[in-house]
This record gives structure tokens, sequence and C-alpha cells, in this order.
């Protein structure tokens, strides 16, 4: 019986001939993950085993979610994870200033490739699949025990098949996919499911959509998504990726679940209603929905795509009077790139706020809280109860492209509608 792309990596890690879906194993680790909320109870566990470091090359700290340090708390707990770098002379660690959202900077900085075993204590860590590698999150207690070990224990999951065909308009990107997907099975229809992605419709997906939505994969009850390795992937990687690497292929005789087809030809530009990302509709199809707030970033929609979508809809335009924009870049080399190419004069012309690389508003940290009765149009990836802000707050998921067209109509809007 064949293997798909996670049951073969999984299977190596723990130096097994093949695995089977629900079977428990014990891989080693190529990458472990942790931000400035998630290092230090990490950090406490590990202490705890009175162990060194596995290997200071294979661990990777970020301080991202409360940084640039809002309060006294969070300089605290940046302040543990920059001294157990210091202290555990840990190659990968990323301070202020030389930085960027986690799930931005592994890729941008050749961190994960195709094949790698990845592991987060934050649950967007599946973010890597794009890549061709599994990655997923983990508890802080695992991720303490994976700092001195080098290993974590997995059951094997059982994988559902995306079959994408046609071609991607040119008002689509990666947000309108998974959102579309995860309307369609909902957020609990691959609870610790790999999704693996195929079919002749990933030609049209750039790396950022690719990255957008194996991102979003945990908002389907995802284990993990994965993407296989093609020409786009090899250009991504090749300037990045100073490792050795393997890629993965699925076997012809794979397992799968199930298999969901999604035809990007057909596809509309839709928006997440609260407060669940699976509660997708188009917006052709919603009526007028005033708005407050706009928010363009994250570990989801940061990289420099992303923000020229955004320039390409804001430029010669001004944000609407009633609403605010709020632009964060995913790293700084997004943020430099942003610069160089003019996006960031025509945000800042427009009337938006341009922000320092952070995980920011979207987990209800900082720079940006809504408060009650506000509606913000987000390209974040969760809009639970209070997300954002207020628990009486509204927070409604979309691209860049709906993002950007809302925050100068004043309402949720697609770029067609920009005169």
């Amino acid at each position: 019986m064949g293997m798909n792309m996670t049951e073969k990596i999984l299977a190596k890690h723990a130096g097994l001939t093949s695995v089977k879906p629900g079977q428990l194993i014990t891989c080693k680790l190529d990458m472990v993950l942790a931000n400035d909320i998630t290092a230090p109870p990490s950090i406490k566990a590990f202490e705890e085993i009175g162990r060194p470091v596995f290997d200071r090359t294979k661990i990777a700290l970020v301080p991202d979610h409360f940084t640039p340090n809002k309060d006294i708390k969070t300089a605290g707990l940046t302040k543990a994870v920059r001294e157990f770098a210091k202290k555990h002379d840990i190659v990968n660690y990323f301070e202020v200033g030389r930085m960027g959202i986690e799930h931005v900077i592994l890729p941008e900085k050749g961190l994960v490739a195709p094949g790698m075993l990845t592991i987060g204590a934050d649950s967007h860590t599946c973010t890597y699949g794009a890549v061709g590698g599994f990655s997923t999150g983990v508890g802080q207690t695992d991720l303490g025990v994976a700092l001195a070990t080098g290993e974590a224990w997995f059951k094997v999951p059982e994988t559902i098949k995306v079959e994408l065909i046609g071609k991607k308009p040119a008002n689509i990107n990666g947000k309108d996919v998974i959102l579309t997907l995860i309307g369609r099975i909902g957020v609990d229809g691959a609870r610790y499911k790999a999704l693996e992605f195929a079919g002749e419709g990933l030609a049209s997906l750039s790396m950022a959509d690719r990255f957008t939505i194996a991102n979003m994969a945990i908002e389907a009850g995802g284990k993990n998504g994965i993407f296989p390795v093609d020409d786009n992937t090899k250009e991504y990687i090749k300037d990045r990726v100073m490792k050795a690497y393997e890629i993965v292929e699925p076997d012809v005789d794979a397992q799968y679940s199930k298999t969901v087809e999604i035809n990007l030809s057909e596809l509309k530009p839709v928006v997440a209603f609260p407060h669940l990302p699976g509660n997708t509709k188009r917006v052709e199809d919603i009526g007028e929905i005033k708005i407050d707030q706009v928010v363009i970033g994250s570990c989801t929609n940061g990289r420099i795509e992303d923000l020229a979508i955004a320039a390409e809809i804001l430029k010669g335009h001004k944000i609407h009077k009633d609403v605010r924009c709020i632009i964060i870049p995913g790293s700084q080399q997004v943020y430099l790139d942003a610069m160089k190419l003019g996006y960031a004069e025509i945000f800042v012309a427009a009337g938006a706020a341009l922000s320092t690389p952070t995980c920011g508003p979207c987990m209800g940290g900082h720079m940006g809280i809504l408060a009650a009765g506000e509606r913000c149009v987000s390209t974040t990836n969760r809009n639970f109860r209070g997300r954002m802000g207020h628990v009486e707050s509204e927070v409604y998921l979309a691209g860049p492209h709906v993002a950007a067209a809302s925050a100068i109509l004043g309402r949720i809007a697609t770029p067609e509608e920009v005169k």
C-alpha cells in the first residue's frame, strides 16, 4: 500500500519503512519553533528536564506576538526568551528590528524546506507545508521536551486530498481558496487530518497563495496542510535553503480518507462572517456592511505579494473617512521591499498606518484593538468572538483584494467597485 506525502515524511523521521493512519510514532525533528507567548512556559518545562538543548541550530525563537513590547508583562516574557537564547547560544533568535512574524520569516530565511519535519508551539506552524514539509503546532510541554530531546510523538493522521482544477482568476488569492474550502467542509471538517493539495490548479497558485492556504489548514481542524514541490517551490527556495533537503511525492496508490475538488476558475471573492472562519459568503451576495477598521498583514497575508495587491488598489485613493486602515508587513525584508517598490508611500498617502512587523491585532495583542460594536475586515486567520478586542466587536476575514477595496469604500467591497 502506497503512502501520501505526510505519511512518507513521518515514516522517514520515525526511522520506519511505512506508517498508517492512527499509528503512534516518535519522530526526530528538523526544526523547533517558539514565540514570546509560548517560549516562556516551554522553557520552564525544558528546565525541569535538566538537559542541554538538543541542537542550537535547529531551534528558532521569534518574539512577534507582543513586540515591540506593549507593557511590562510582555517585556518580561520577551526578556525570558532573550536570556534563554543567549544562554544556549541559539543561532536562530530574531530580535526586534531584525525579525518578523514567525511564519513569514522561517520560510523567508530558508529555515524550512521540502521533506522537513517542524513543530512549533503555535497552531499556525502548519504554514510550512507550502514548501513540501510536514509542520504542525504542538503544546508547550511537548515543545519543552523537544528542546531537550529533538523528538516529538505523533499519531499519524488520515489525509484528505484537495484536488485543485482550473485556473485562478486575477481577483482571487489564496485566502479565497482556503476560506472557500473551510466554508465547504467546516471548521472541523479536517479535524486531526492532513490536507494534501494537488491538481492542475496548483500551477496558478503563487507561493504567497500556498503559504496562506497552508497557514489556515488548522482553521478546518487540520493537523497540517501540505503542497507538492513544483517549479514555483524550487524557484522560491533556491536562494534561501542552503542545506540538503529531500523532495517527497505521494505514491500513485497513496490512500486518502476522501477527495474534495475545488475549481479555481469558478471562485468569487469571499469573506468569513463572525465568528467562525467557516462562515463564508461571497461578497457579491452580502449587501452593504459598513466597517470601522481594516487590517492587512499577519502570518496569513503579510507577504510582499499581499502588500502589492493592496498597493495596486489603494494607489490614487484615500482610506474612507470613517475607517482606520492598518498595514503590517510580515518581516523586515517585506518592509524594505515595500519601501523600495513604492508601496509604503502609497499606503501613507492613502491615509493608512504602516506598522513594524508584529502579530499585533490578530490575536488582540496591540496596535488595532476593537471597541464594542466595531467591525473590522482583516486578512488575519481567525475571527472568533473577542479575537481582536471586545467580545461585542466583529471581524470579517478576507484577502488583500477585498480588504483594500473595503478600506476605500467604508464597507465590505471588491476592487471592481472602486472607481
